[in-house]
């Protein structure tokens, strides 16, 4: 589905309020039925055999191993980073994931726990998942999570400013995280299901791309619609007209809701068939999810055995 873009220059386009405004209601509309029918029909391409088995490995890698309870602790995580590094003990042939992802003051925590494994350590910040506080407090968020050692950072955007067409607010936030960020990677969380609508979807992607975002990910996973074929898809084709209008790549990361290897195989067709080989890596590509890595690790099993394990074959989280 073809997304043309208007041509830049970035600097007058984010000069006023007005200026964005513009540009971002310039962009072309998009065309519903169109777009969930598309990943209606890449959701059906079927993957076998070595293909699977790469497929499932692949995924593997791209996972950002996630807990975000108020019941966490530093055992809970040290847990969890054990197993990001090493998803099945009794097998080595398994990849690693590509990061933890965790609260900041549990980042120091897995920082050490991940030291020198190549595994990274993840954190939200500025007031998530509701983003409802000062931008003081966003950036102290930012920059506690940061002193700690994470090396990725997953801002929320403030919805309500952008709902209510305050684009220029929403874009200086999230260059002031960028740049509280350091030399950490920014990924943008959208809210997905709170924006409503394809054409806000998209004009939150460049938006976020356009205030330097590394990554735009779909969703939180605490409210009610995140991650979904249709919307990843949107973003997907965002990164690439996006890179085609700039030169810049630009990551996504879906979250939420993507539960088993069936779900994650699709979103890799997605990729593949919407961006291109050159996102298909963890480096521009990431799974958002607690639990999708024991599906994965069942099916892997599955493939070299011809067998499904018991239900102690795998942690339960």
């Amino acid at each position: 589905m073809p997304s043309t873009a208007p041509a830049l220059p970035l600097a007058d386009v984010t000069a006023t309020n007005a200026a964005l405004r513009r540009f971002l209601h310039g962009l072309p509309g998009v065309d519903a039925v169109g777009l969930e029918a598309r990943a209606a029909a890449l959701g059906t391409r079927s993957i076998k055999t070595t293909s699977k088995a790469f497929a499932i490995d692949l995924a593997i890698s791209m996972i950002d191993l996630t807990t975000l309870e108020g019941a966490d602790t530093p055992g809970k995580v040290r847990a969890l980073c054990a197993k990001g590094v090493r998803p099945d003990p009794a097998d080595r042939s398994v990849p690693s994931v590509a990061a933890i992802c965790v609260y900041p003051d549990m980042a120091a925590v897995a920082v050490e726990a991940l030291r020198g494994t190549g595994v990274a350590v993840a954190s939200v910040a500025t007031a998530f998942p509701a983003g409802r506080a000062a931008r003081s407090v966003k950036l102290a968020d930012t920059r506690e999570a940061v002193a700690a050692g994470a090396a990725e950072i997953d801002m929320v955007i403030d919805r309500g400013a952008f709902l209510a067409g305050r684009y220029l607010e929403v874009f200086e936030e999230i260059t002031a995280v960028k740049e509280a960020c350091g030399e950490a990677h920014l990924k943008v969380i959208l809210e997905n299901g709170e924006l409503a609508t394809y054409d806000a979807i998209r004009r939150a992607s460049w938006l976020a791309m356009l205030a330097g975002a590394d990554f735009i990910k779909t969703s939180t996973g605490k409210v009610a619609v995140n991650a979904t074929p249709a919307n990843t898809l949107l973003m997907l084709e965002a990164v690439r007209d996006f890179r085609a209008a700039t030169g810049r790549q630009v990551g996504v990361k879906p979250a939420g809701g993507i539960r088993t290897s069936k779900d994650a195989l699709k979103y890799l067709v997605l990729v593949n068939e919407t961006a291109g080989e050159d996102w298909l890596g963890p480096a521009w590509f990431r799974f958002g999810a607690s639990s999708l890595l024991n599906d994965l690790l069942m099916q892997r099993q599955k493939l070299s055995t011809g067998r499904y394990s018991g239900p102690d074959y795998v942690t339960v989280d």
